[in-house]
């Protein structure tokens, strides 16, 4: 399809898809004094979006080290857990339940059943040491504390947590005093979950953000917000699987389970919301990996006949650059990467979209402030325009703007701003906050970018835009060009003082092989690509893996202390 008929086509179905009487039918419902555009048909509140995956009884949910549970299993334990909340642990509706442990069905049994008893589910960074676990129980002030014993280590016991309900999910682990034993309050069977009566606009999820410079926040999504973001998921693949028939029909004779690796964590957006929550709702299985590592991900591909990849864009471009990685044994099973947004290089979507052959592969744009929801696409869409980060959702309203909030016309970059359904109310506790990034309804993304022809293109974030007298240089950029050369498998640019320019391009990368390009190299082989003012004055060479939050993001922030800072 060439790129008119691909983004007529597109029109054309979104138009056909939030019609009245069609599946994704659009109203409006009124926030803040706002009407915005909803799904007309999508679940009032979370307790209700989860009832009806109930239905898929004995099907396969997750699998977990070798170990399946079904749709009937989960719901059983979670509720069970969230009478046990209720009746045994005095957990009131609207209370905050905090989860601290990797992924796990454990995991999403806790989050249901937090769910089901009305509260609050608060996930937290399970990769946090002590003081940051702590930090974010500061903030949400659990009523209780849902974690597996390795977090309960990092914390120093529950004795640290003065007035919260502990419960230690790990069964085997021998009695610990002042917490409570996961079997014994999920084994007690129960004929479905305790009533609940919750209003679309009450408060559903605490979200934090991924921290990669500061402290994480809280994010405060409501019942409708979250549901609308799963619906928008659905209308995501259906619009993706409309436009796409031929590769559709390819993908349908293979005849397999749909199933998905995770492993990005269920404390993120990206893990919750579009895989966890998303596979509930469709009855598809999810196939946890205990941590990350691009092997035994491969490994895991073949035995489980995993049809989808969704993950950070340092994974993928781990997972199919290893040297296991074999495309041809690929290709009759995997249907999909996800890419995320922006930054993987166009050489990694060019061997994914050339040698994997068939698949709905694509890219989104989402934040965990707007509930994962603002930009998608995928199958011949992606393939027409594998660069930009999709067409807007029908249930965001988006502009871009200059530094003085003015908005600029197509094709030109700016900040990114976003209002709809699917955006947080409030930073938790942290009105401050909360005010600089929500004006007027609008929220402030952070993000720079702009719009061609109704497609979205992400070009950096605002803070990793370099100013070089007066020129700004995207790092996204330069990482990208970078990232071009064959020799590295990693690099991040950012900017440092300079005397003469205020801001220079300096970058950190990580070589393939042993024997690795020098500085003048790299530095000849960006001039010969982008504008001599965008080349980085400074690249250093390591021989470790950047440092990343468990989002994927690169920390930044540490590598400027590590290479660029003195003392």
């Amino acid at each position: 399809m060439g790129l008119d008929e691909i983004t007529r086509t597109l029109t054309d179905l979104r138009a056909k898809l939030t019609a009245p009487g069609a599946p994704f039918e659009l109203t409006e419902v009124e926030i803040g004094g706002e009407k915005l555009p909803a799904y007309r048909h999508a679940k009032r509140t979370l307790p209700e979006l989860i009832d009806a995956a109930r239905s898929f009884g004995d099907a396969p949910f997750i699998v977990y080290q070798d170990e399946a549970w079904s749709y009937a299993r989960v719901f059983a334990a979670a509720d069970a857990l969230a009478w046990a909340l209720r009746e045994r642990l005095g957990v009131k509706q609207g209370e905050r339940v905090a989860i601290a442990m990797r992924n796990r069905p454990e995991w999403a049994v806790a989050f249901l059943g937090a769910a089901l008893a009305g509260a609050v589910p608060a996930p937290v960074n399970s990769f946090g040491l002590r003081d940051e676990l702590l930090g974010a129980c500061e903030t949400v002030q659990p009523r209780a504390l849902i974690l597996d014993a390795e977090r309960l280590e990092r914390l120093g016991g529950a004795g640290n947590l003065p007035g919260v309900e502990v419960v230690l999910c790990d069964t085997g682990s021998a009695p610990v005093t002042g917490v409570h034993s996961w079997t014994a309050l999920a084994r007690e069977p129960r004929t479905g979950p305790p009533p609940v009566q919750a209003d679309p606009d009450d408060p559903a999820l605490l979200m934090f953000t991924s921290g990669a410079s500061a402290r994480p926040k809280a994010v405060l999504t409501t019942h409708r917000a979250l549901c609308q973001a799963i619906m928008n998921i659905n209308y995501i693949g259906a619009i993706s699987a409309m436009s796409s028939p031929a590769v559709i029909e390819t993908l349908m004779r293979r005849g397999l389970l749909p199933t998905t690796l995770t492993v990005v964590p269920l404390f993120h957006v990206s893990g919750l919301h579009a895989q966890l929550l998303s596979s509930m709702v469709n009855g598809r299985r999810l196939v946890f990996m205990r941590r990350w590592d691009p092997a035994e991900a491969i490994d895991m591909i073949a035995k489980y006949r995993v049809t989808q990849f969704n993950a950070a864009p340092t994974m993928v471009m781990q997972l199919v650059e290893h040297p296991d990685f074999d495309f041809d044994a690929m290709r009759p099973l995997l249907a999909g990467i996800g890419f995320g947004g922006a930054g993987l290089p166009h050489r990694v979507i060019g061997q994914v979209l050339d040698r994997l052959g068939a698949t709905m592969s694509g890219v989104g744009f989402g934040m965990t402030e707007t509930s994962g929801v603002t930009s998608a696409i995928s199958g011949e869409g992606f393939r027409a325009r594998p660069t930009c980060s999709g067409t807007l959702s029908p249930i965001i309203q988006l502009r871009i703007v200059d530094p003085e909030g003015r908005v600029l016309p197509d094709r030109q970059a700016g900040e990114i701003e976003v209002r709809g359904v699917s955006v947080m109310r409030e930073y938790w506790g942290d009105p401050a906050a909360t005010a600089a990034a929500l004006h007027d309804g609008w929220l402030r993304t952070g993000d720079v970018g702009y719009l061609e022809d109704g497609y979205l293109y992400i070009v950096d974030r605002i803070k990793n835009v370099i100013n070089r007298a007066g020129e700004k240089i995207a790092a996204a950029e330069v990482e990208s060009c970078l990232l071009q050369h064959a020799g590295l498998v990693e690099a991040a640019v950012l900017p440092i003082p300079d005397a003469a320019h205020g801001e220079a391009v300096a970058a950190v990368v990580v070589p393939a092989e042993a024997t690795a390009p020098t500085e003048a190299q790299l530095q000849a082989f960006v001039a010969e690509r982008l504008a001599s003012y965008k080349v980085p004055a400074r690249i250093v060479v390591s021989r470790e893996r950047l440092p990343k939050n468990p989002a994927g993001k690169v920390l930044k922030s540490e590598l400027r202390r590590a290479y660029f800072e003195a003392g």
